[in-house]
Parts: structure tokens; sequence; C-alpha cells
């Protein structure tokens, strides 16, 4: 059911702070939605935070957010359905979450773009910083 909720929101525009399918949502915008159409209303919702919001605050918030309502898996164990975190460098916290659709597919909402299914490449696997299951 995760993996089919996050393929329907492929092609929903990139906006900042949005969870609108076909509408606009960022990468926590396409991880909210899915908890709603499978889970159910949210658990929270997210503060404003603005693009840097994780070079700014040199804390794991997301990392927070997801182990308070979600399952912290090894990232070695993750399977389709569930939510990476990646981080862009060693230093900075994860910032960026993807829903892990096939051993070596995810989907992500790619800032200026739209909701995508990629790869999952070694670029990506390097910056993989925290799995999570539902």
């Amino acid at each position: 059911m995760i993996v089919a909720e996050a393929r329907s929101w492929i092609g929903t525009p990139y906006r900042h702070q949005s969870s609108r399918k076909n509408v606009g949502c960022d990468c926590l915008g396409l991880l909210r939605g899915v908890w709603r159409e499978v889970i159910g209303g949210e658990p929270e919702l997210p503060p404003a935070y603005s693009a840097d919001w994780a070079e700014a605050g040199k804390t794991e918030a997301l990392a927070e957010a997801a182990r308070r309502h979600l399952t912290e898996i090894a990232l070695d164990e993750i399977a389709p359905g569930d939510v990476l975190l990646f981080r862009w460098r060693p230093h900075l916290p994860a910032k960026h979450c993807a829903i892990l659709v096939a051993p070596e597919r995810m989907i992500h909402a790619h800032d200026g773009a739209a909701v995508v299914e990629v790869y999952f490449a070694s670029w990506w696997r390097r910056r993989l910083a925290f799995a999570f299951r539902f």
C-alpha cells in the first residue's frame, strides 16, 4: 500500500512545505501525504522551515521526528515501503527523505522539479543516514 500510494504522487510538482498530491509537495510533504492516505491523520504537523533549516539548526530534527512516529531500522535491512533519510555532507544533519519502492528504486520530491521515481544509485547510498519503517 505504501509503494502504490507513493507512486500515485509521481509528477506532483515540487513546492516547499506543501503536501498536496498533484498540487505540490517537498520531500517531507510526500512522506506526510503517503502517511495520511495509508495510516490516517498526521500525528503532528511540522513547524515552518526554511530551505536551509538543517544547516542552520545543526540537530537531527528530521530523524528525531521520524523516531517519534516510525520504527528505526538498520540501513542493511531496508525493504520496499521504508523511509530513507539522507544527509548531503557527513557533518550536516539529514535533511532529505524518500520512500524505497523496490530494492534499487526510490521515490522522492526532486527540488525544483517534481516527485519522481529514480534509481537508488551509489550516490544516494553514500548519503543514506537513517532508515525507518511505517
